[in-house]
């Protein structure tokens, strides 16, 4: 059975934790960063886990990370 390619795009964006879950950074926080308030900001820094609706899904583009 050949090797599966990692999907290079998703490799970039997603990490796996220690108990297998994914998580990802939020979007929104690279400009227009002045209309938004100090705590939605601080909030978009925080990593959050994948919804388990597309676990499986980025688990097929991510299969040895």
């Amino acid at each position: 059975m050949p090797k599966i390619k990692t999907n290079r795009g998703a490799a970039k964006r997603f990490r796996k934790t220690g108990t297998g879950k994914i998580r990802r950074n939020k979007a929104f926080t690279s400009h227009i960063l002045t209309k938004k308030t100090t705590k939605r900001k601080r909030d978009l820094r925080q990593a959050v886990l994948v919804h388990k609706a597309d676990e499986r899904n980025i688990n097929q583009l991510i299969p040895y990370l």
